[in-house]
């Protein structure tokens, strides 16, 4: 009975150690994959393709909105979806007229949710309430769940357009409708 016992034991013991070490290999696996999503790749028919992280996003302007999702009230913190496309070379202000209008945004989540908005919803001489590409809420982070980088929408009256865990933006143009 008692060699059954001790053989338990290190049994046991061999596999905690086990699952331990898989764990500790999942959690380093986590790490390196949340590091690689918290960049932004932003595309398509632009100036020049940027590749946005946190280093590159604190060396432009920052903005602060007063928002409301779900009845929840708060300050997002981040950068401006404008200031973002005018670095990359987007035709913005007086350049955003006659072919430029049927320029549109898509952005792209994670998991593959997708919103869209016309270029001129995201210019200040088109709109008084920036939409920004927020990366904290109430001066804290954005949690997982939330980002690293969410799009915020103050002037929306459904956020449905908040898209969450950001990893493209592509300027796109609409097709020419043939006639």
């Amino acid at each position: 009975m008692r060699r059954q016992s001790a053989f338990t034991s290190r049994l046991r013991r061999r596999v905690c150690l086990n699952l331990f070490g898989c764990l500790f290999a999942l959690s380093a696996l986590s790490a390196v994959s949340s590091v690689a999503a918290a960049s932004i790749a932003v595309s398509g028919e632009l100036g020049h393709p940027l590749t946005l992280d946190a280093a590159v996003l604190a060396t432009l302007p920052r903005v602060s909105v007063q928002a409301s999702e779900h009845g929840v009230s708060g300050t997002w913190s981040g950068v401006s979806l404008s200031t973002i496309l005018t670095a990359a070379g987007v035709p913005l202000g007086e350049a955003l007229r006659g072919k430029n209008m049927t320029l549109y945004v898509r952005i792209i989540a994670a998991d593959g949710y997708r919103v869209v908005y016309a270029l001129a919803e995201l210019d200040p001489q088109f709109r008084d309430e920036p939409v920004i590409l927020a990366d904290q809420h109430d001066g804290k982070p954005l949690d997982t769940k939330e980002g690293p980088f969410r799009v915020v929408a103050p002037t929306d009256k459904r956020p449905a357009r908040w898209i969450r865990q950001v990893v493209r933006i592509d300027v796109l143009r609409a097709p020419d409708g043939g006639s």
